[in-house]
């Protein structure tokens, strides 16, 4: 029998590319020279192509916030206690975080999702539950997750982002909460590019020279210990990988099988985006890269991912802020697709542009 997961997968449709000569055409009749708005217009020409509309139009983007605990924060690989994650939910459900700030800012609307933090959350009507388990394993003793956990995982986030589709949502930007989680992220990034360890983890929270040296030990000694295959994106989950990271990972997956636009974050979506790659290759068109963090490993991944990021501003925080700041130029740039003026329009010469 076929899962959610593979009949997601089989969905997945190719870009549309009647949208995209069509929104390659238009750009070159508006009112100004050809290129001149560089990544604006190939911006808005990628999103004509995903969701198969020549003029594209946002009116309800949704940003997904996940969060999960990770046992291998026992080992020391962060600044913060694991107390932090359940403490910044609430944040985040009470609208007081940088997210909600951001959210609030580009007109989007946050979704929190509970995917694996490691106490309970008290019951609030704008938390998801979709808990696989208080926290993962300790990856450097062994597997993170079982396999079946993590399917469950990415199934869960599909679950989640067909749900936002149905109440509207037309663009998805994903976020991250988890103390520690910088730590399987590089695990992933490891394992799915094949680069040295310590080319691809950075400080996270902001560890000291020590701290990161046994960070870069712990992710060594857990890919050695679990061997994760880098071709199996549930492998590479279930062995090294975080239940946020598995949830996101769907969410991209869901957003694509439905033609809906979906802008990563920072360095654990980038991670996400790794899995959901491996998972489906069919995704990568689909997926936008908001900005380049300062961990070491983003730009790795998305040279593997084969995206070039809308931006760099020294970002390093998660939720999703960076990816709410690239909702805003993929809005500017559809909106100038739609609504900027053809040469014909104004009655302006072609030449004198």
């Amino acid at each position: 029998m076929a899962s959610l997961l593979t009949d997601t997968i089989a969905r997945i449709p190719p870009l549309d590319e009647n949208a995209l000569q069509q929104a390659r055409a238009r750009q070159d009749q508006l009112t100004k020279p050809q290129g001149s708005l560089g990544r604006l217009e190939a911006l808005s020409i990628q999103l004509a192509g995903i969701t198969g509309q020549p003029r594209p139009r946002f009116k309800q983007p949704v940003v997904i916030t996940m969060a999960g605990d990770h046992g291998v924060a026992r080992q020391g690989v962060s600044a913060y206690p694991s107390e932090v994650t359940p403490q910044m939910v609430l944040n985040f459900l009470y609208g007081g975080a940088a997210i909600n700030v951001l959210a609030r800012h580009v007109g989007a609307r946050v979704v929190v999702v509970d995917m694996g933090v490691a106490s309970d959350l008290p019951s609030h009507p704008d938390l998801v539950d979709s808990k696989i388990g208080k926290g993962t394993r300790d990856f450097s003793v062994g597997p993170a997750m079982t396999r079946d956990e993590a399917r469950r995982a990415v199934e869960a986030g599909i679950e989640v982002v067909t749900r936002e589709i149905e109440r509207g949502a037309d663009m998805v930007a994903t976020g991250d909460m988890g103390i520690g989680n910088t730590t399987p992220s590089s695990a992933i990034v490891a394992a799915i590019t094949r680069r040295p360890v310590a080319q691809v983890t950075g400080r996270g929270t902001g560890v000291d020279d020590a701290g990161l040296d046994r960070k870069i030990a712990v992710i060594e000694c857990g890919l050695e210990v679990n061997q994760p295959n880098p071709a199996d994106g549930l492998d590479v989950l279930s062995d090294v990988g975080g239940f946020e990271i598995g949830g996101l990972a769907g969410v991209i997956i869901g957003a694509a099988a439905r033609r809906v636009p979906v802008v990563i974050d920072g360095f654990i979506s980038g991670a996400a985006a790794l899995i959901a790659t491996a998972l489906a290759p069919a995704t990568q068109p689909f997926i936008i890269a908001a900005h380049r963090s300062v961990e070491i490993g983003h730009r790795a991944t998305h040279e593997h991912l084969r995206v070039e990021p809308l931006m760099d501003l020294n970002l390093r925080l998660g939720e999703g802020t960076g990816a709410v700041l690239g909702i805003s130029l993929c809005l500017a740039a559809c909106k100038i697709l739609d609504e900027m003026a053809t040469f014909a329009d104004a009655g302006v010469s072609e030449k004198s542009a």
